[in-house]
């Protein structure tokens, strides 16, 4: 069976890599390189090399473990690193550090500061009782909803929660108050972000992201096409059609690995119902610069973390994250490398090092909904739809759509255990 992978994300590596175990695979990608939004950049400071990631950085065991067991079969090192996070305000310069009560209070004039003091207090009695909305079953009222109504004030919702969900998102404010509130809690909930302590261990790959990408192709028999962005697909009975720089190709079965809205652009033909799906989960694009300008970065050292936020003076303006990569990769970079979202303007241009754009899922009501309508449109018209849109948008949600579609396609991830068994009776 020939099948046809488009995209060369996480989740279209992934199904390329499981099923040419057994069918003959093409991938398409339309960039100059595999991966997505897993990009490892090779930056020479003072004369070294770093290899500085821009996409994917963290994991850990616990939460992400068809990830991790990836990395495991690939034999790919991996080590720890931070998760700290501050926040600082440019119209009240306010600024802090949530990994310690030191970087909390960097700036010592918080300790009398009412407005400060209550988004401590409002900040330990979300830890405390928000985890009660998880149990019901609807989605439940907006964040913006939950947080008003439950009196939450508007320095813990507009100088921790929202820039700290944007950050995990790379969305604006507005749309993370839209966000239905029990999705967001879930979230947190399985990453064990509703306590103060006993948090996972995260880690990141040795020598960059782009390690395990490297390691997953060294060997497959998938076909290659880089640089090769599909134009449209046209579905038969009996074939899938795919339209590319390469001509007109036949295949038996087609992953469409793209986003959902590329998804449902090359889709010539869609249906009713794959355009109702697919076309109620919305993107937004992030301009992200890759940069060594420390203004960026909170003012005080001792605030300075792995993801820092920036709730601009206007308050119109989304709130923005710079990336210490320095921090998160454990680089010994002679000045910050950094990582900035949509802040494009303040950072000086002699210390740019890459200009990118990437594409995140929106999640909305509508959207959440959609999701559960996956079965009314997976593997219709010989057509399959992976992608971490399905799940939280995150890496290990690519990586389970991609085991999902291929355990439905006759192709299952066994364990090295369990393959042995089959093999020997076979």
């Amino acid at each position: 069976m020939r099948i046809a992978v488009v995209g060369s994300g996480i989740a279209g590596l992934a199904s390329a890599w499981l099923l040419s175990r057994r069918y003959e695979v093409t991938l398409f990608e339309a960039n100059d390189y595999l991966g997505g939004h897993t990009h490892t950049h090779d930056i020479e400071l003072g004369g070294r090399h770093y290899a500085v990631d821009t996409g994917f950085i963290v994991h850990n065991r616990a939460h992400y473990p068809l990830l991790a067991r990836l990395f495991d079969e690939l034999g790919v090192a991996t080590q720890p690193t931070t998760m700290s996070f501050s926040v600082r305000n440019e119209a009240s310069g306010m600024e802090y550090n949530a990994t310690s009560l030191d970087g909390l209070f960097c700036q010592r004039r918080n300790l009398l500061s009412p407005r400060f003091l209550g988004m401590v207090r409002d900040l330990l009695r979300f830890y405390r009782e928000a985890g009660a909305m998880l149990d019901g079953e609807s989605p439940g009222p907006t964040l913006g909803e939950y947080l008003a109504a439950e009196g939450y004030g508007p320095a813990f919702r507009d100088e921790h929660l929202v820039p700290m969900a944007s950050a995990l998102w790379s969305s604006p404010p507005r749309q993370i108050l839209e966000f239905p509130v029990r999705y967001l809690l879930r979230f947190m909930a399985n990453h064990q972000m509703l306590q103060l302590s006993g948090r996972p261990q995260w880690r990141v790959l040795c020598g960059g992201s782009a390690s395990y990408v490297r390691a997953l192709r060294s060997g497959w028999p998938v076909r290659e096409r880089l640089g090769c962005p599909v134009y449209a697909l046209h579905r038969e009975a009996e074939a899938v059609l795919v339209d590319s720089p390469a001509g007109r190709e036949r295949f038996d079965q087609v992953v469409l690995a793209c986003h959902s809205d590329q998804a449902l652009t090359l889709l010539a033909d869609a249906s009713e119902r794959e355009r109702a799906v697919l076309g109620a989960i919305g993107y937004q694009p992030n301009e992200v610069v890759l940069h060594t300008d420390a203004t960026l970065l909170p003012r005080r050292r001792k605030a300075w973390a792995a993801w820092n936020a920036n709730v601009p003076r206007d308050p119109q303006q989304a709130c923005t994250v710079s990336y210490c990569m320095h921090l998160l990769q454990g680089l010994d970079a002679p000045e910050p490398l950094v990582v900035t979202l949509n802040r494009d303007d303040a950072i000086d241009p002699a210390r740019v090092l890459r200009r990118l754009r990437y594409h995140h899922p929106l999640y909305t009501h509508a959207s959440v909904a959609a999701q559960q309508c996956k079965g009314q449109i997976q593997g219709m018209q010989r057509t399959w739809f992976a992608g971490a849109y399905w799940g939280f948008g995150f890496h290990e949600d690519g990586m389970r759509s991609a085991v999902e579609v291929a355990a439905a396609l006759g192709v299952r991830w066994d364990s090295p255990a369990r393959a042995a068994l089959l093999e020997a009776a076979a």
